[in-house]
């Protein structure tokens, strides 16, 4: 659909674009990235809209989002019950897009509105998934390593991870969509994406200075996000735990070899010895081995016994501007 940049858009109409932005830090800059977003759009005779998903970061988040709205109609805010993650808060406004295209974007302006139009050109049916990609990141020294191990383990534990993944991206609605109905509290939308299709493309895009709040994503944090991924969507650890097992059970087999053997050529004569290093060495090798064996099956269900809500709606605005109560999503889907 297109429409005329001197009327103001038609929010009854359904979009052909949906832009997701998670809201933590970045409230600020609201106004000037929906401005931009107005301007790089214009020329592609697109209609869009703008879904704002307040992740409760900052108390003044949610009031600034409402103003957005409602001095751009093309806007909607949502507002979650509590901090449930920049992933879970992106799938929330997926699960409210419209549009055929959905592109997602950090709400810091690190990733430039303008370049939006670029990725939007390179995806089709073929390829419904586009990343955005940025050969040099404007963060810290500390980030951009950790960054770079981060991107070398992940390709380790899933193989068939695009190596450019990002939260700049642009996603086939129908490709989108499916990432509603995984059910998982605490969701990578890159790993469950790799899941879904090997079909992507990458657009090289700058990497702006983040000129509003500061980076949620202290060290710590960070941490806590690279375990969880892959606790959540990898059996690596857990591989690793049972060869260690393995072995260490080996290892003590062998040894008790060495200890019967000392014992019989007389080199070791302490009483006792022998037979208490055997059973201790031997019976912590056997534990770790089954440990490791049951927490295979464990990570092979815990896709599976995942029940709690991947978010919930505490409040969202109208798509014509101003705050209204509303609902709860159950297991990921949002009821309206």
């Amino acid at each position: 659909m297109s429409r005329n940049d001197m009327n103001p858009p038609n929010t009854d109409a359904i979009p052909a674009v949906s832009v997701v932005v998670p809201v933590y830090g970045g409230s600020a800059g609201l106004g000037e990235l929906c401005a931009r977003l107005a301007v790089a759009m214009a020329p592609t005779g697109l209609d869009y809209e703008v879904i704002l998903v307040d992740d409760r970061g900052r108390p003044e988040s949610w009031g600034r989002i409402c103003q957005v709205a409602a001095q751009h109609p093309n806007v909607q805010g949502l507002r979650l019950g509590r901090n449930f993650g920049q992933h879970a808060a992106t799938i929330c406004g997926i699960a409210h897009a419209r549009g055929e295209w959905i592109v997602t974007m950090d709400d810091d302006l690190e990733h430039p509105p303008e370049s939006v139009p670029a990725l939007l050109a390179s995806g089709d049916e073929d390829h419904p998934l586009v990343y955005g990609v940025s050969k040099k990141r404007t963060h810290a020294a500390y980030r951009n390593l950790s960054s770079e191990l981060m991107r070398r383990l992940l390709k380790r534990a899933f193989p068939d991870i695009n190596e450019d993944y990002c939260s700049f991206r642009v996603i086939h609605a129908p490709l989108a969509k499916q990432l509603t109905k995984f059910g998982l509290n605490r969701p990578y939308i890159d790993g469950m994406l790799s899941w879904l299709t090997s079909s992507t493309r990458s657009v090289i895009v700058p990497h702006e200075q983040r000129h509003h709040g500061e980076s949620a994503y202290t060290f710590s944090k960070l941490m806590s996000h690279a375990a969880n991924i892959f606790v959540t969507f990898s059996h690596l650890p857990l591989r690793i735990a049972t060869f260690s097992g393995a072995s260490l059970a080996a290892l003590s087999f062998l040894y008790i070899l060495y200890v019967i053997y000392g014992r019989l050529t007389g080199s070791i004569t302490n009483p006792g010895y022998a037979s208490l290093m055997s059973v201790v060495l031997f019976a912590c090798g056997i534990q770790l081995l089954i440990l490791g064996v049951v927490g295979e099956y464990i990570g092979r269900l815990m896709g599976a016994t995942f029940r709690r809500p991947m978010y919930v709606v505490d409040s969202q605005t109208s798509r014509h501007a101003g705050p209204k109560r509303p609902l709860v999503s159950k297991d990921g889907a949002t009821e309206n």
